[in-house]
């Protein structure tokens, strides 16, 4: 998701390292936070790939900045990765949010529904934290005060999400 964040946020404009760092951060920082120890490899990597570009440029004092930039070829790397992410790109609220946040990059809105499709058909099977005899528990059933808190919260969002998802998908298949 590092890679994508990196992929996204340079096709809107180049940005300088600590910039980048900075908008990761804020995307899911408060969840995964980002180091340097990972964030400057997979610059690195991405360089090395060619779908990275990068100049040096006079910093504000004395000290240069990298300034980095998409290329072509990471252009079309972070349209495949938006056309087709991984499940656990799917099913995991952090990462899908990741992918989300780009998913305006891809052209096509058939392709972008067909991720939000993936997305709620996920939302749509039954699932909990917590399961008694193989069978998903519900807040209801939830033996004590903190599990139906965490039952009841995500069940609110699950429903909250599936709504804007239906609304997203017929806004895409109206325009598409």
């Amino acid at each position: 998701m590092l890679e994508l964040s990196i992929l996204g946020f340079l096709a809107e404009e180049p940005l300088h390292g600590y910039e980048l760092k900075e908008r990761i951060k804020a995307l899911s920082g408060h969840v995964r936070p980002v180091s340097d120890g990972a964030l400057y490899p997979a610059i690195t990597r991405l360089v090395a790939a060619g779908k990275l570009d990068q100049r040096t440029e006079p910093g504000a004092a004395a000290a240069p900045r990298r300034v980095l930039a998409l290329t072509e070829r990471g252009r079309e790397d972070l349209l495949e990765r938006l056309r087709r992410p991984k499940q656990a790109e799917i099913t995991d609220q952090v990462r899908f949010n990741t992918v989300l946040a780009f998913l305006r990059h891809l052209p096509d809105r058939r392709e972008q529904a067909e991720v939000l499709r993936r997305r709620l058909e996920f939302l749509q099977t039954p699932a909990s934290f917590f399961y008694r005899d193989g069978a998903p528990v519900r807040a209801e059933q939830a033996d004590d005060l903190f599990r139906q808190g965490m039952l009841r919260v995500a069940r609110a969002t699950g429903e909250a999400e599936r709504t804007w998802l239906r609304e997203a998908l017929a806004q895409l298949e109206e325009s598409g």
